[in-house]
């Protein structure tokens, strides 16, 4: 029997970088981009798929609609060809608003076989756009939606980013109430970061503090489960049957294969990434700048790091099951963050509360302490 694998194609064109932007993306090289795809089914070629059925499917970035219909349709294409794919796989390609708006262009590529599209709305106000230097407005993210909409697209999801600069809680709650006004699927809503070596980074103190931050978290996740969305991950939300199956193979140490200059993978046993080098890509020179076979107690610490990002949480049977090691050694620290607020048990697992996502990367470095101890 075929095992799943999701897929993920890394597409790094922009027409403008984002000031809060680390990924590896390359404003205003179009000139590149027929070479770039043509490099790119040549490495789906050249990948050895025997044994493995894709059921996800991803297009990120980056920007994908920028490679326009033509490209990314013979893109998934190309996947078809290499790689048996799942009957009812998803298949996603991420948006900004000003490369979607042309309901024409989405049909093409909805009769390709895309059948969820991720539009990158990030605020409900023009000025907050322009801030961040975004390329779009807020009428072209409702133009988008209702492009995608005629164009047959019944699976879309939204980007929004809460703590941007100057904003308080009534600007926010009215970016989440506008978000839900376009009746999307699927919701992500990211605390803006100010990282290292982005423009933001010398902004980075007009940003909200923590303690505003952490209210507008608290607020997002209480106003979008009034609004028949349930959250599933730290930053994700979904109407029923909508979450993200292509990013819960990354939250439930599910494989997938990662393709293009900067894509991640977790492959026949081994972790790697591709050099984020364009111009070394586009000669044939695939170099990896990671890659290593998991030992057990990296997967332990893994499972651990990622079962927390979700609410379904920690399942001690799964634990005891998948790494043959009681689980007991964890539950007094866990007991202590059930008696702060920030854990509940409930039918064999241990998950996080809201206030306690404001904290996890503390408690789950407790727990990767334990881990090591063990």
């Amino acid at each position: 029997m075929s095992r799943p694998l999701g897929l993920y194609i890394h597409v790094p064109f922009c027409k403008q970088k984002c000031v809060y932007c680390d990924f590896y993306s390359l404003p205003h090289r179009e000139e590149q981009m027929d070479a770039y795809a043509a490099a790119l089914r040549s490495q789906l070629e050249e990948t050895d798929f025997s044994g493995y059925e894709a059921d996800t499917v991803y297009f990120g970035g980056g920007t994908p609609s920028y490679l326009g219909p033509r490209r990314l349709a013979a893109l998934l294409e190309a996947v078809f060809s290499a790689c048996p794919t799942a009957p009812g796989a998803e298949i996603t390609f991420e948006a900004n608003p000003d490369s979607a708006s042309d309901a024409g262009d989405l049909s093409t590529l909805r009769r390709a076989g895309f059948n969820r599209i991720s539009l990158g709305m990030q605020s409900a106000d023009d000025g907050e756009l322009r801030a961040i230097g975004r390329v779009h407005t807020v009428a072209q993210v409702r133009s988008a939606v209702e492009a995608a909409r005629r164009a047959g697209f019944e699976n879309l999801s939204l980007d929004l980013i809460y703590g941007l600069p100057g904003q308080d809680l009534l600007r926010w709650q009215k970016n989440l109430s506008a978000a839900v006004e376009l009746h999307p699927d699927h919701l992500s809503c990211y605390g803006l970061k100010a990282e290292p070596g982005t423009p933001l980074y010398a902004r980075r103190e007009s940003l909200p503090g923590d303690e505003v931050q952490a209210d507008l978290y608290l607020e997002t996740v209480a106003f979008l489960e009034s609004q028949g969305f349930s959250q599933y991950e730290i930053s994700n939300f979904a109407k029923p049957g909508r979450a993200s199956r292509h990013n819960l193979k990354y939250w439930t140490l599910g494989e997938y294969a990662g393709f293009g200059p900067g894509a991640h993978a977790d492959f026949r046993g081994r972790r790697y990434a591709w050099d984020r080098n364009l111009e070394a890509f586009l000669r044939g020179d695939r170099v990896l700048s990671e890659n290593w076979r998991m030992t057990s107690r990296d997967r332990e610490a893994e499972w651990v790091m990622l079962s927390l990002r979700l609410v379904r949480g920690l399942d001690m049977a799964e634990w005891e099951s998948r790494f043959h090691r009681s689980f007991v050694s964890f539950l007094p620290f866990l007991e202590r963050c059930r008696t702060a607020g920030y854990a509940v048990q409930e039918e064999g697992r241990w998950h996080l509360s809201p206030r306690g996502f404001l904290v996890s990367n503390q408690i789950i470095g407790e727990l990767l302490n334990l881990i090591q101890e063990g």
